[in-house]
């Protein structure tokens, strides 16, 4: 199976400015995540930007950059740019992997490139895990998808979804034994059909109200298939104590 792996990684970040070059162990986290993307099995790495020094980062490495415009209201325009610079057919999978996440799994990238490949009525392809603690159920930061017997999405929500009425009765904040609640994982596979069109798609009400911006795919129509993997990915970085995190692991576990 042939995919592309993209990186958008733009120059501004609110919380943590600069982070896509920042250093870790020698390297700029967005030259990580396109060694974990290269790992992956994918049949090329591109990095997409809007900044200059990102993309100079990324070449002297041996990567390749492909500047797009500074203007994009999501990654997943970003990519819709890339598709049309690079001419892809429709069928092309192209799997959207954050430039913060220096220490993705290669296989899980793998694997969510095959789900979309093994189901060509869909046109997104995600991942998710059973949550573990009612902490993370109830946590609104984290986001909880439902799956139909076929493992397709039926919706996805910051709120604690499903609902075990009984369980959760009078209050109570508790993970009911067998409840298949799961934890997504925003990593992403789509046909570049799809991608190409997305910019065009109208935001929906579920999307405004819970700002999760694959709703609009669901509004839409759209079908998202979801791989259902055992455990939580490693921790991104969006803070500098995510940072710290991320380079005291790559530390201490000779990852560099």
């Amino acid at each position: 199976m042939n995919f592309l792996a993209v990186i958008p990684a733009r120059a501004r970040s609110t919380r943590l400015p600069g982070k896509m070059l920042a250093d870790i162990g020698g390297k700029p986290m967005v030259v990580w995540v396109a060694e974990k993307a290269r790992a992956s099995g994918a049949s090329d790495v591109v990095v997409a930007t809007d900044d200059a020094d990102i993309a100079k980062a990324v070449a002297s490495h041996g990567f390749r950059a492909l500047m797009t415009r500074d203007d994009h209201p999501t990654g997943t325009d970003r990519l819709a740019e890339v598709c049309v610079q690079l001419g892809l057919s429709d069928d092309h999978i192209v799997v959207n992997i954050q430039g913060d996440e220096p220490l993705i799994s290669p296989t899980l990238v793998a694997d969510v490139a095959q789900a979309l490949d093994r189901h060509p009525s869909a046109a997104i392809a995600t991942a998710a895990h059973p949550l573990q603690t009612a902490a993370e159920l109830f946590n609104p930061n984290m986001v909880k998808v439902v799956c139909d017997t076929h493992g397709r999405a039926l919706y996805f929500s910051r709120a604690p979804i499903p609902w075990a009425r009984d369980a959760l009765a009078n209050g109570e904040q508790v993970l009911a034994p067998g409840l298949p609640a799961l934890r997504h994982i925003g990593l992403y596979a789509y046909r570049a059909g799809f991608l190409r069109r997305f910019p065009a798609l109208s935001q929906g009400s579920l999307e405004r109200w819970e700002s999760l911006e694959q709703l609009r795919a669901m509004e839409h129509g759209f079908t998202i298939q979801v791989h259902l993997t055992a455990h939580a990915p490693a921790p991104g970085v969006d803070t500098q104590a995510d940072l710290d995190q991320v380079r005291n692991l790559v530390g201490q576990h000779g990852l560099a």
